[in-house]
């Protein structure tokens, strides 16, 4: 449970001003039929970061302990100091709807998460817990908890939003999970 709710509130507060919750506004404001854009978000979101926790699993398997523990807790603070940077998106890029809008927002969706802050926690916390479908589970939920409100607002709640607020909670937590790591949290697991 504590990988699913860790996972779940990272992710959604990394979320808040990041590139691909931008993307979200954009497509909205494109394609104004929110519950394709929704279903396309969570679809992209389920399958990048199964691939990611996947990596994430793989990265426990491939490293001993120590080492593994130095690199987990050494990527959280890179992501503290990471997520402090705003993001952007060129609204003027098109977006094809070609496919149709549920398509185009799962390929511009999985594209934009590609390397992405939260693509990125989705590996280190997948290999910082171990149970790769809670943190799917939970990291899809912070994306879906942030880009939801996101399609259907709009704009008008990106500005009603304090994210400088919100990124230092997010990093605060970040370097709380660095340097439990660091400190050895987790060694009964292995890590």
């Amino acid at each position: 449970m504590e990988a699913f709710l860790v996972s779940t509130g990272v992710v959604a507060l990394a979320e808040i001003g990041d590139k691909t919750q931008l993307l979200a506004f954009v497509l909205a404001t494109q394609f104004r039929r929110p519950l394709p854009i929704v279903f396309g978000i969570f679809v992209a979101t389920v399958v990048n970061h199964f691939c990611a926790a996947a990596v994430g699993s793989w990265i426990t398997n491939l490293m001993g302990p120590d080492i593994l523990r130095w690199v987990l807790g050494l990527g959280f603070l890179a992501m503290a100091a990471w997520i402090m940077v705003p993001d952007e998106i060129d609204e003027n890029e098109p977006h094809s709807s070609r496919y149709g809008v549920f398509a185009a927002t799962v390929i511009a969706f999985f594209l934009a998460e590609m390397g992405d802050k939260t693509q990125i926690a989705t590996v280190a916390l997948a290999a910082r817990f171990e149970q790769m479908i809670p943190v799917v589970l939970g990291t899809t939920l912070g994306m879906m908890l942030a880009n939801v409100p996101a399609v259907y607002i709009g704009k008008r709640a990106a500005t009603a939003v304090n994210l400088k607020l919100v990124h230092g909670i997010a990093a605060v937590i970040f370097v709380a999970l660095g340097i439990a790591t660091l400190m050895g949290a987790g060694q009964a697991m292995g890590l």
